[in-house]
């Protein structure tokens, strides 16, 4: 099992293969790239390069369309937010996101706050520090509204808001047996030989601390110390207390949810966590350290 040492840290079975609907053919297709700052990877089994390629095409598209959404650095929607304070006529892709994002900020307890971005920023050197407080953010269909001094992240939730975006993508080619990796991973179905998909979570370091099998479900994993900010992991609780885990990783039947809370987990106690994770159907922590 290769491991992948990004801020999600996974390892995931080195047969991983994806089959479109009824293939029995070995032959397959790979396909890399890059989304969000993360690696991406997905294998098609029973399609041949030529085959497959067509396929690619509308994954890069697609990828390439959301980075202009969800980018913190590209010339993307979010970039525009943050630099002039508003946005007009938001993507219907970003509404959804500020939604999800809302959502778990309420269940969580004002723990999960991508209006963190100031303080992140102001660590990593990048800027000067602002205001933080998701109250304060303002959206609809018509416009988003920050302060004046606020910026927003979405890194804790648009991995995989993107991985369920590739997800339907592919399940609308006709793939049913899938595993990729957007930065987040998911599984549809089975592998060729209709055991589970495999995969596992793994340190920083690189220590496998847990094993599991996969079928039609997403994987996130957190790790607070993924990427350093001085002294300090780069998962920042808005009132600024210090992380209660070094890692989560937990599974969900949409990547999105899986990948926001296992970033909220990383910053509550293990009883307000397991309480939180209750609150969405059909998610579970598979790892805890």
């Amino acid at each position: 099992m290769s491991v992948l040492n990004r801020r999600r840290f996974l390892t995931i079975a080195a047969a991983s293969v994806a089959l479109p609907a009824g293939a029995a053919s070995l032959t397959s297709a790979t396909w890399r790239g890059q989304a969000l700052g993360a690696t991406t990877q997905m294998k098609v089994a029973g399609l041949s390069d030529a085959e497959a390629a067509p396929i690619f095409a509308r994954v890069e598209q697609e990828l390439t369309r959301l980075e202009s959404i969800f980018s913190l650095y590209l010339d993307s929607s979010l970039v525009t937010l943050n630099r002039d304070g508003q946005l007009d006529a938001p993507a219907p892709e970003l509404l959804e996101v500020l939604s999800l994002a809302d959502g778990l900020h309420r269940a969580s307890g004002g723990v999960f706050d991508p209006s963190i971005q100031p303080k992140w920023r102001a660590m990593a050197g990048q800027g000067a520090d602002g205001p933080v407080g998701w109250s304060r953010v303002r959206f609809d269909a018509r416009k988003v509204v920050l302060e004046p001094g606020m910026a927003l992240t979405l890194n804790g939730i648009a991995q995989g808001f993107v991985t369920d975006r590739i997800t339907a993508l592919l399940r609308n080619e006709g793939l049913r047996d899938v595993l990729m990796d957007m930065g987040e991973v998911a599984a549809m179905g089975a592998r060729a030989d209709g055991t589970p998909w495999k995969a596992g979570v793994a340190t920083p370091q690189g220590d496998v601390i847990a094993r599991l099998t996969l079928k039609d479900r997403a994987l996130a994993t957190s790790a607070v110390r993924g990427t350093v900010l001085g002294d300090k992991g780069h998962i920042l609780h808005p009132a600024g207390k210090d992380p209660q885990r070094a890692l989560v990783s937990v599974s969900a039947p949409r990547a999105v949810i899986a990948d926001g809370l296992s970033t909220a987990l990383c910053l509550m106690s293990e009883d307000a966590g397991a309480a939180l994770v209750s609150q969405y159907a059909g998610a579970r922590i598979e790892a805890a350290v």
